[in-house]
């Protein structure tokens, strides 16, 4: 699916697009969504660490043991005790691009975003061309609104690995921040060729395309991504958009719903449902 499937849409449907695309691109761009490890607490277990922990003892000079160890620590959320063991690996191996990498996300999940790219540019001074650093270190910039420095990472990324779907995504998300939907929309189909079964690249695609006036294409991509991830209450209030460009208020109404029963914070659904309300406060 590319940019050629826009068509303008109706005056009647463009006043509630026009007045919630600033919030959903804001909401979208704040998700971080699609560039990080989810937690599994279950690669922390006491069991599972123990497990780490003898091969560190049988083999204490083995960088790739912390590494490795590291890792599993991350992926729980136990980030103090991971980037302890990504210091040792280091120690051990200075040139161990992957622990550099590995200890910038962890300093990413802390909030630590001076330190994760000053890792990520370690990794990259020992391997210029490791993909991962490449997208890590563009999402940081991405956060940050260093919007070039961004495009230059994940442009380099995909020269990289053209297969590297995350590249693809966090690229078009700029392009997207941007007002530069074209370019983003051909970027997300290439992240959904990439990675059919990921919810994020459907929601980002079906926001520029609310943000183009196309709710009907908006409408399809949302409806793939809440049957990929029903939990999501950014993809289930923005379907609550489309339906609502395309003048369905019951169906609006029932998604913004379930976007407020999933996150009550939402104000691209708790706007929805005050408009569709009139005024009334949105129920549950």
């Amino acid at each position: 699916m590319t940019a050629a499937r826009r068509a303008p849409g109706r005056a009647a449907r463009a006043a509630p697009i026009a007045l919630m695309t600033a919030l959903v691109l804001a909401a979208c761009q704040s998700a971080g969504v699609y560039d990080d490890v989810p937690i599994d607490r279950q690669a922390g277990s006491p069991a599972n660490i123990a497990s780490l922990t003898a091969v560190i003892e049988a083999n204490p000079r083995d960088a790739n043991a912390y590494n490795t160890r590291g890792i599993a620590l991350a992926r729980a959320g136990k980030l103090d005790q991971a980037i302890e063991d990504f210091n040792r690996a280091i120690e051990l191996d200075a040139t161990s691009y992957q622990a550099y990498a590995n200890r910038a996300l962890a300093y990413r999940r802390k909030g630590d975003s001076a330190a994760a790219v000053a890792d990520y540019g370690r990794a990259l001074q020992i391997k210029p061309d490791y993909d991962v650093a490449l997208v890590g270190r563009g999402n940081v910039y991405r956060q940050q609104g260093q919007y070039a420095q961004a495009l230059a990472d994940f442009d380099a990324a995909i020269r990289v690995n053209s297969g590297d779907a995350r590249a693809y995504h966090n690229r078009g998300l700029i392009y997207q921040a941007q007002g530069r939907h074209d370019f983003a929309i051909e970027d997300f189909a290439t992240a959904i060729g990439l990675d059919p079964n990921a919810a994020e690249p459907y929601i980002a695609r079906g926001i520029s395309y609310l943000a183009i006036n196309d709710p009907k294409a908006a409408l399809s991509d949302l409806s793939d991504a809440v049957s990929r991830d029903q939990r999501s209450a950014i993809a289930w209030a923005n379907r609550g958009v489309a339906y609502e460009a395309l003048g369905q208020t019951t169906d609006a109404a029932r998604n913004y719903n379930r976007a407020l029963s999933i996150d009550s914070r939402s104000q691209i659904a708790r706007q929805g449902l005050a408009r569709i309300n009139k005024g009334k406060p949105p129920t549950l």
